[in-house]
Order: structure tokens, then C-alpha cells, then sequence
């Protein structure tokens, strides 16, 4: 799906060339300030309950300084649901490493989404939300989630470790999967399920399907 934090300062791009992006460290702690304290009240309250003089309250920014980086309280939504899908592709990214096979390589990855999933619950309602909120920010989450499935499964056709002919169908399903396994065992809670124990119940469902052989 390395550190799923990463460092105070490291901001995920923001919609495409934003022209209030943070051109200096400062800009860009008090722009990651601004995201982490918006992930928690969206979290909390949700978009419409939300206010922009709550988050600056919990980022510690003045209300003013706001506006230097976002026009408005649904800029700053579009903003966090790209922040998010980009910490979730780097805590992914960070489980994998050279020598995987094609089957280890989604079992790693789904275990690393997990885990990120488990200590920020709030990217469900988050991303739920921008469904109604912002549908296009929503469906890019998705679709650049299933394209990178999509180049995993390929690539495990190419080197002989899946079937041929996989693609992104197969890819969307599995997204879906992993999405629905998240919600269950992480944000609704299972004391007596790992996430490695998730992803190694799903890797098997991948390795030997559900027909009787």
C-alpha cells in the first residue's frame, strides 16, 4: 500500500498543479498540518458538519492563513481525498520489494493497507463521502487503485505466476475485495484477526479459488 506517515513535512500532490502549493518547508508543514487536522474532524463530524474554523483550531493555523492554501472547504476535501489515496499507494509500495513472487506481492500489499486502514479508520468515511462530496475525486481514488492492480496482475501473467488473459475486471474485483475485507476486519473490528492473517486468508481464496478440485 516505509512509514504510512512519512515525514511531517511531506505533503501528497494536491489536485493536479495547484497554484497555492507550498513552496517552502514552513508552507509545507503547516499545509501537512492543515490535511492531518482535516482528516480527523471530516473523520469525526463528516463534510457537512465539518467547519473551516474547527480545522485551523485543531491544525493550531490561523484562520486567515487558511485561504493561502485553499479556497475552501471543498478544495481542502479534494485536497485530503488525494493525500489519502496517496499515503494508502505508498503503504502498499513500502511492503514491496524486489524478489516477490506475483501471489507474495498482493498478500504484502493488502496486509500494508490494513494496517494503514487500522490506524486511520477515518479514510472510509472520508472516502465514502466523496462519492456525494466530490464524485470525481472518488472515482480517480478508485480507478488509480484498480489500475495499479491491474499492472500487478499483468505483470504475474508475464512471469507464468497467474493465468493469462487477467485484467481489469479481475482487477476491480480484487480491489473490491480488499476494500470490503478492510471494512470488516479493521474498521468494525476483529480481536482474533491480524491484518497478516487477513491477507493470508484472501491470498489463499486468490491461490485456490472457491470451485471444489
Amino acid at each position: 500500500m516505509g512509514n504510512t506517515q512519512g515525514n511531517a513535512a511531506e505533503v501528497a500532490p494536491v489536485a493536479g498543479s495547484d497554484p497555492k502549493a507550498p513552496r517552502t518547508e514552513r508552507g509545507r508543514r503547516t499545509l501537512r498540518k492543515l490535511l492531518d487536522a482535516a482528516a480527523e474532524e471530516f473523520g469525526e463530524k463528516g463534510f457537512h458538519e465539518a467547519s473551516v474554523s474547527s480545522i485551523t483550531r485543531r491544525a493550531g493555523v490561523a484562520l486567515g492563513s487558511f485561504y493561502t492554501y485553499f479556497d475552501s472547504k471543498d478544495a481542502l476535501f479534494r485536497a485530503l481525498v488525494a493525500d489519502m489515496s496517496e499515503k494508502v499507494r505508498t503503504s502498499a509500495r513500502s511492503a514491496l520489494h524486489q524478489g516477490m513472487g506475483a501471489l507474495e506481492i498482493e498478500r504484502a500489499a493488502l496486509a500494508a493497507f490494513l494496517r494503514f486502514a487500522a490506524e486511520h479508520k477515518e479514510v472510509y468515511r472520508i472516502i465514502d463521502e466523496a462519492e456525494f462530496v466530490d464524485p470525481a475525486s472518488y472515482r480517480e481514488h478508485y480507478e488509480t487503485i484498480a489500475a495499479r492492480i491491474h499492472d500487478r496482475l499483468r505483470a504475474g501473467s508475464a512471469s507464468g505466476a497467474f493465468r493469462d488473459g487477467l485484467g481489469e475486471l479481475e482487477a476491480w474485483a480484487l480491489m473490491g475485495m480488499n476494500v470490503f475485507v478492510g471494512l470488516r476486519y479493521v474498521v468494525w473490528g476483529n480481536a482474533e484477526l491480524t491484518p497478516e492473517d487477513v491477507a493470508a486468508g484472501v491470498n489463499r481464496l486468490l491461490a485456490e479459488g472457491i470451485a471444489r478440485r
